[in-house]
């Protein structure tokens, strides 16, 4: 069974920094391919970046600059750090994983799936 487990988030002020971390458990599980969600209620899912076994990132257009994508396989963990944060990136963020490359756009049909943290950033 493969769990992943994420933290880091909180309530901030707009212009602060946060760094989110998804922890892969279960025996023996390493994943090829990770990345980070994020939806707000009434929206749909969108995908902020993904990053592969060798640790190269990818990211959304939509999200270029701010966010920072990477991991530590020793610890089979993954962060997302995020810079001058917005009202707007108030969100559920979840982490995925999966044995295969899989980009975080649509149908982003990652294995497993996080419960997710939340981030509220206000004014």
């Amino acid at each position: 069974q493969v769990h992943l487990v994420e933290s880091g988030g909180g309530s901030v002020q707009a212009g602060g920094s946060l760094r989110l971390s998804c922890v892969a458990s279960g025996y023996g599980y390493k994943p090829y391919s990770m990345g980070w969600f994020r939806q707000v209620p009434g929206k749909e899912r969108e995908g902020i970046a993904a990053i592969d076994d060798e640790g190269t990132p990818s990211y959304a257009d939509s999200v270029k600059g701010r966010f920072t994508i990477s991991k530590d396989n020793a610890k089979n963990t993954l962060y997302l750090e995020i810079h001058s944060l917005k009202p707007e990136d108030t969100a559920m963020y979840t982490c995925a994983a999966d044995e295969r490359w899989v980009w975080v756009g649509p149908p982003a049909e990652y294995n497993y799936w996080g419960q997710g943290t939340q981030v509220t950033v206000s004014s």
